[in-house]
């Protein structure tokens, strides 16, 4: 895959397996059959994810790579709508859902698979690849960063706002954390794909994704001086939109940063790294710093790592 044959007849595999473990899910009786059933989702989702973005970064022009960045964030609170309305659709059962879901994932895949678009100029001249090689290890360092922060908070957002609305029923605190989510994973998303449309004009990524975590970061310190549940949410919401904007543009950055055309896949899936990495990381750090009453040294360390993100960023040299 990485050479360049056969992505899409991959995603076409890739959708038949997804329909065939929705098929397996639905129909498991035993716990060993409902494992088997994820085991063959999550393989067959990275068949279609893995080439999806290396046929991104073939055929999207590098003017367009910001919107197109935008576009991809989108995809997972659309996702994450229709799953909250079907699951919201009493009268569907398992079966129904399943059916719905493969279908919708075989309309949104398959015209790509069909409709092959122009592959763009090939590999960079010697000089350029070697520098970035050095530019997409800094894009990879870059996004770790960033991405600590946001598994980070993910795992420990109910306990922060315990902290600073102590007084607020649990019952209470954990409906208005979703509606804040609601809100801070969403709105983020439209400016996202502006700024991405505004990079692309410009021609300048980097300033972009600088301010972004720039902004993320503030949003943390904020959220280290809330005292107060609406004050925290107003700073967690600074975050998101911060975070949500870099790590949109970072999408599209990255992919004008693969030095090799023949190991695009290869470069990606290693660039994936980025985003399961902190999933372990994040986690450990709060852990480490934070206590039950007490999240400043936490919040100021992913404030840190969030805006060295962005400033990692601005000595890549490949691109602009």
């Amino acid at each position: 895959m990485s050479r360049g044959g056969g992505r899409r007849g991959i995603m076409a595999a890739g959708v038949v397996a997804t329909m065939a473990s929705y098929a397996g899910l639905a129909a498991a009786t035993t716990p060993a059959l409902l494992v088997a059933g994820i085991i063959l989702f999550q393989v067959a989702l990275n068949a279609v994810i893995a080439p999806l973005m290396a046929i991104i970064a073939e055929e999207v022009p590098d003017g367009r790579k910001g919107v197109a960045g935008g576009l991809l964030a989108m995809a997972n609170p659309v996702a994450a709508t229709l799953s909250a309305a079907l699951v919201g659709a009493s009268r569907f059962g398992e079966p129904a859902r399943f059916a719905v879901i493969a279908v919708t994932v075989a309309a949104c895949t398959l015209p790509l698979v069909v409709v092959r678009g122009t592959r763009q100029a090939g590999a960079p001249p010697p000089v350029l690849r070697s520098m970035l090689r050095r530019d997409l290890l800094l894009a990879w360092t870059a996004r770790l960063l960033v991405q600590i922060a946001g598994s980070a908070l993910f795992v420990y957002l109910l306990y922060y706002f315990e902290t600073v609305a102590p007084s607020v029923p649990e019952s209470v605190l954990a409906a208005r954390m979703g509606t804040v989510m609601i809100v801070a994973y969403s709105v983020p998303l439209p400016i996202a794909v502006l700024v991405g449309r505004l990079a692309d004009r410009t021609g300048r990524t980097k300033p972009f994704l600088f301010a972004a975590a720039l902004v993320a970061a503030a949003g943390l310190i904020a959220m280290m001086a809330a005292r107060d549940f609406t004050s925290g949410a107003a700073a967690f919401c600074v975050y998101t939109g911060g975070t949500s904007v870099f790590l949109a543009l970072h999408a599209g950055f990255a992919m004008q940063l693969l030095p090799s055309a023949r190991h695009r896949g290869r470069d990606l899936g290693l660039l994936n790294l980025a985003n399961t990495l902190p999933g372990l990381l994040g986690p450990v750090i709060t852990w480490a710093l934070a206590t039950p009453r007490d999240f400043d040294a936490v919040l100021v360390v992913l404030a840190v790592l969030t805006l060295g993100g962005g400033m990692i960023l601005l000595a890549a040299r490949g691109r602009r």
